[in-house]
């Protein structure tokens, strides 16, 4: 009976976001997916060679599953496909690494730290939709009729258009700040656009110190979303098993 409760936990709280029944092995795929994902971005502490690669080879097979007629146009289907078009921000940022490799010492260093800068996106980003993912799951569970008008494809997509003009803010105030820093320009000259370059690099200064702290809620919030999501689910499941 207990082996039957985490089984039936992932099943039913997927098969409900994606629209897609478990006879499909679609279904097992994007399971797989996601966890994937959530282990590469909330669990462990830093990202290595083989995580990325299997991110990288999951995001792929993750945006030609979702383009099957198969998988229901969904607003989590949406969360997901802009998850998987997150990793495009690594492969730029391995050419980026490539390319600038090709010319030695005579890059720029605020040409060098892109890669670094598109990584910090693609992770934030990724942290931001898995947090998405979640939360969509606890209203499905919990306010699934009260949901229902904010759980639209629509709403999905001004969603992710909302994230990604966000996190593209934060790259350009990360580019100014690495600019004014290989520049030594810390103090610019007097006027309107000195002070812009003052509130871009406090910006970028703050933005960097408050990066860790809301990295860790959003990893306590999932744990409690899916804690929640799981004991809730567990009687039904005891249930059904009787």
């Amino acid at each position: 009976m207990q082996k039957t409760i985490p089984g039936c936990f992932f099943q039913k709280m997927y098969s409900s976001l994606t629209g897609i029944s478990m006879e499909r092995d679609h279904m097992k795929d994007l399971r797989r997916y996601l966890a994937l994902k959530y282990i590469q971005y909330l669990i462990l502490s830093s990202s290595n060679a083989v995580s990325t690669l299997l991110g990288l080879l999951g995001s792929a097979y993750t945006m030609i599953l979702l383009q099957s007629a198969k998988v229901s146009s969904k607003s989590t289907a949406v969360l997901i496909s802009s998850l998987a078009q997150a990793d495009i921000l690594v492969l730029l940022s391995l050419v980026s690494d490539v390319v600038l490799g090709s010319f030695g010492a005579a890059v720029p260093p605020a040409a060098s730290a892109m890669a670094r800068i598109l990584l910090t996106a693609n992770a934030h980003v990724s942290c931001v939709l898995l947090s998405c993912v979640a939360f969509e799951a606890y209203l499905i569970t919990f306010l699934p009729s009260e949901s229902r008008p904010l759980r639209t494809v629509r709403n999905a997509r001004l969603l992710c258009r909302v994230i990604w003009v966000l996190v593209a803010a934060e790259c350009a105030l990360f580019l100014v700040d690495e600019h004014l820093r290989a520049s030594g320009a810390s103090c610019p000259s007097p006027g309107p656009l000195g002070l812009l370059f003052q509130l871009c690099v406090a910006a970028a200064a703050l933005l960097r110190s408050l990066s860790y702290i809301l990295g860790i809620l959003l990893r306590i919030i999932n744990v409690y979303i899916y804690y929640k999501i799981f004991f809730s689910m567990s009687p039904r499941s005891r249930l059904k098993s009787k």
